[in-house]
């Protein structure tokens, strides 16, 4: 089983790492599946929890949370959008694939659902994942693992000898 997680310290950090990771290994030929962020979308709340993820490895981009209105503080992530981009990624070159990466372990996986089946297939396949794991969800996603993750540092150059190993 190959997997491996990385976390940033920054804001937004993880997020960037993951695609300047995707961009390097596309432009390389590499065959990705999962998601990324979308890095061409701000978010219009003032704590960032407005996504839109792009899947790998050249679309759609689908909104993944909802607008709950003005002085909301739930929890603003759609299950349907998160269920629709599953099926994107179930139902693409998954097959083919060179690594799987997921841009977040977030509230759907560290309550089994989200992309847990999808990781699941992949490693079952033998391609390797890459998950995006913040503080809140890390002893979700150790637990998903059964603690078998890799902990790669935030640095690119890490993560990109992690990939060319599990993987040639």
């Amino acid at each position: 089983m190959k997997i491996a997680s990385v976390t940033s310290p920054e804001r937004g950090g993880t997020d960037q790492i993951l695609l300047d990771i995707a961009a390097r290994l596309q432009a390389q030929g590499r065959a990705l599946v999962g998601i990324v962020k979308d890095s061409g979308y701000c978010s219009g709340f003032e704590n960032g929890c407005d996504t839109r993820v792009r899947v790998l490895p050249d679309g759609p981009i689908i909104k993944i949370t909802q607008d709950l209105g003005t002085g909301s503080d739930a929890c603003r992530l759609d299950p349907g959008a998160i269920a629709q981009a599953v099926a994107c990624v179930e139902n693409g070159a998954l097959q083919d694939a060179d690594l799987f990466i997921l841009n977040k372990f977030g509230p759907e996986e560290a309550a089994g659902r989200g992309f847990c089946a999808a990781i699941g297939a992949a490693l079952e396949r033998g391609i390797p994942v890459l998950v995006g794991v913040g503080a809140a969800n890390q002893a979700a996603f150790d637990q998903f693992s059964g603690e078998l993750a890799t902990v790669l540092a935030p640095q690119p150059e890490a993560i990109l000898t992690w990939v060319q190993g599990a993987k040639p």
